[in-house]
């Protein structure tokens, strides 16, 4: 794995932007939620966020794709990617607070990691990365509580939801890696929404009906936050970062959200989560800093003449 390049000031600026945008997504998505059910709020955030993403691809006059193969990619990315992890997190946070389901969603580069291990050959799972894996799991194990997984409610069983959608976010990253080529990040971005709603629209109109329209202001407000800003603007962000930042920098991002997601879900509804959340996500903290390992090395010693 080639080292990552060094963060520059406008890095870190573009890596604090996105944590915030992501962070204050789960308020949003939460907010929504207290007046539409989750599958609505996934088609609200799956549907405007791909109309937006074409509308930019359209401007930029980027080649679209004409295979059928990579638009059947498009689909089953957007199940794995959005459609699947945006439901069960949607779901979970009913029953749960804003920053605990940010501190569970940490876990995304601990799967992903182990994913990539079990399908690439060039994935090794080195012992390094195998200590940050196991530190990551029981970092879940600590936040969600043990006790809670042997008494196993409703609260465990949306705590267990989020780490679903997180192992999901896994596999698409595993199926991008494998199967999404020969097309731009804002097309391949925009085309996964787009499979996204054509599996979300039916389903929701099968199970909750037709999503509500009559919604109030901060309703819409929140929806039109975490559809466009949270999802549209925040994808082209993302790959931005990813150019100028490189990939291991981008997982400092895991780490960045959910101080801001605990911060709003304290200020805005007043959410308490337990000591038991903290420790677990310094447990993840601990793995991620493991499984990226920049910061074990032994610094080089100055070559004397």
């Amino acid at each position: 794995m080639t080292a990552a390049p060094a963060l520059t000031p406008r890095a870190w600026t573009l890596l604090a932007l996105l944590a915030l945008i992501w962070g204050a997504s789960f308020l949003a998505i939460r907010t929504a939620l207290d007046e539409i059910p989750p599958l609505a709020s996934v088609v609200y955030r799956t549907t405007p966020a791909a109309l937006a993403l074409w509308l930019w691809v359209a401007l930029r006059r980027l080649p679209v794709p004409r295979d059928p193969r990579l638009w059947a990619a498009f689909l089953v990315m957007g199940v794995l990617n959005n459609a699947v992890p945006f439901s069960l997190m949607a779901w979970g946070q009913l029953h749960i607070a804003t920053g605990l389901t940010s501190i569970l969603n940490a876990t995304t580069a601990v799967w992903g990691v182990l994913v990539a291990a079990l399908v690439f050959s060039d994935e090794r799972l080195t012992p390094r990365r195998a200590l940050g894996v196991t530190l990551g799991f029981a970092g879940v194990a600590t936040a969600i509580g043990w006790r809670a997984l042997a008494a196993f409610d409703i609260t465990s069983l949306a705590q267990l939801a989020v780490i679903g959608g997180t192992l999901s976010y896994a596999l698409a990253g595993a199926w991008g890696r494998a199967v999404l080529r020969g097309a731009s990040p804002e097309v391949a971005a925009a085309g996964m929404l787009t499979g996204a709603s054509l599996v979300m629209v039916p389903l929701t109109l099968a199970v909750e009906g037709p999503p509500p329209v009559d919604l109030a202001p901060r309703t819409l407000i929140a929806i039109g936050y975490y559809a466009l800003i949270a999802t549209a603007c925040a994808y082209l962000l993302y790959y931005r970062i990813l150019a100028v930042a490189g990939s291991g920098n981008l997982m400092l991002v895991t780490l960045m959200i959910p101080p801001v997601a605990i911060t709003l879900g304290a200020l805005v509804r007043d959410e308490v989560i337990a000591a038991s959340a903290y420790a677990g996500f310094a447990l993840i903290a601990c793995g991620l800093v493991a499984m990226d390992g920049r910061l074990l090395r032994r610094p080089r010693q100055p070559r004397r003449g």
